[in-house]
């Protein structure tokens, strides 16, 4: 992956309201090359909201977005060609195989050789047999697999994902922690949300928890797993 002489994703004053509800309240997200940042909280925190924001697919009530120095606006659509996204929903349409779907990603984020790259990516998440299947017919599990398959298409230099391990069995779950791990070696930021913070863990260079619209907590990752949970379930009982 080319250099980049700054952070990947600087976020700064995020707020976003819907209506008289406020969901993000002036969060700030900074992450760089080879980092991941990982994103837990209770339901509603916020953690959607978030992401979407830093995709570029919500615009913030307040505050801005950069990738690679470029700020995420109606204006710039090129800036979010550094970003892949993982959401709850698969972005898949149902009238197309999985490679085609995966080929079309490709080719909407300007990839140089679309169907290459999509070789790639359905090898590196597990599919290369499973291509020719429409998304419909696929298990909640192999169906998240060509989700991720889908946003890793165009070598992202920014990926961002929502519980990226639901509906995978342990030996995916593990696949996927070394693929990212391996992304991760190579220059990616990565910034992840999840209620299972010991699928994420190994991944973390830091952990944050999102609470009434801010940040609770923002750090690196440091200690076990075991003592982190302890203080998280404070924060979350507070």
């Amino acid at each position: 992956m080319p250099s980049f002489d700054g952070p990947i994703l600087d976020a700064v004053g995020l707020q976003r309201s819907f209506g008289a509800l406020r969901v993000l309240r002036g969060v700030d997200v900074r992450v760089g090359a080879g980092e991941a940042l990982v994103v837990l909280g209770p339901n509603g925190a916020g953690k959607t909201t978030l992401l979407r924001l830093l995709a570029g697919l919500a615009r913030p009530s307040a505050g801005e977005v950069r990738v690679l120095g470029r700020r995420l606006a109606p204006s710039a659509p090129d800036a979010r060609r550094p970003v892949g996204f993982v959401s709850h929903q698969s972005m898949l349409y149902d009238d197309l195989t999985v490679r085609e779907n995966v080929v079309l990603a490709a080719r909407l984020y300007g990839t140089a050789a679309p169907a290459a790259a999509a070789r790639r990516a359905l090898e590196a998440v597990g599919l290369a047999d499973r291509g020719d299947e429409q998304p419909r017919r696929l298990s909640r599990g192999l169906l998240q697999r060509a989700s991720i398959a889908r946003a890793l298409a165009h070598e992202p230099r920014l990926l961002l994902l929502d519980e990226p391990f639901t509906g995978l069995d342990v030996p995916s779950a593990e696949r996927l922690r070394a693929l990212l791990g391996e992304r991760l070696a190579a220059g990616l930021a990565l910034v992840l949300a999840t209620h299972h913070l010991e699928e994420a863990w190994p991944l973390a260079s830091r952990v944050a928890v999102l609470a009434g619209g801010r940040w609770a907590l923002e750090e690196p990752r440091a200690g076990d797993l075991a003592q982190f949970l302890l203080r998280y379930r404070a924060l979350a009982d507070a």
